[in-house]
């Protein structure tokens, strides 16, 4: 797995910090750099105050997402699709934070699939089973995926809002 994007080829897609506190959905843009290196995702996250819950999803290019929550004990993560770790430094980065024990040769020809922490946000009322589903309708681009995430734990109208001003 190596790096095969430059600094300065950012992907696209969209990077979105979700609180909750006191009992409400937050969300907020996160900057672009966020959707190529997994370390400026968490520090980005790291910086947000909040007393609450906060995890970041992470659209890159609509081809997968990350879900990055920093904790105390250390950075829960789920990759959507592994394979993408072929293409993509963060997906690599993420597999290699995971300990994932993948060889690139297995990624080839493999099909999608997720690797990571299913229940990174079952305590915040989405359980692992649910997600598990929503990652399994591979029929679904990554942004739909997310979509899906955040209606059923209830931010849907608050992701859309910043979706909105970021033009997507």
């Amino acid at each position: 797995m190596g790096a095969q994007r430059a600094p300065a080829d950012l992907p696209d897609g969209f990077g979105v910090a979700v609180v909750r506190e006191d009992g409400k959905w937050r969300c907020a843009p996160m900057r672009k750099s966020a959707l190529n290196s997994l370390s400026a995702a968490e520090t980005e996250l790291r910086e947000i105050r909040s007393a609450g819950a906060v995890f970041g999803l992470l659209d890159v290019d609509d081809e997968f997402f990350v879900i990055v929550r920093p904790a105390p004990a250390g950075t829960r993560l789920l990759l959507s699709d592994a394979t993408a770790a072929l293409d993509y430094d963060i997906a690599a980065e993420a597999l290699e934070k995971l300990d994932a024990d993948i060889e690139a040769d297995d990624l080839d020809d493999a099909d999608p699939f997720e690797e990571g922490d299913l229940g990174l946000l079952s305590d915040l009322g989405l359980p692992d089973a649910v997600l598990s589903v929503i990652l399994d309708e591979t029929d679904l681009y990554a942004d739909e995926q997310i979509g899906r995430i955040a209606r059923e734990m209830g931010f849907a109208e608050e992701l859309s809002a910043v979706l909105d001003r970021l033009n997507r």
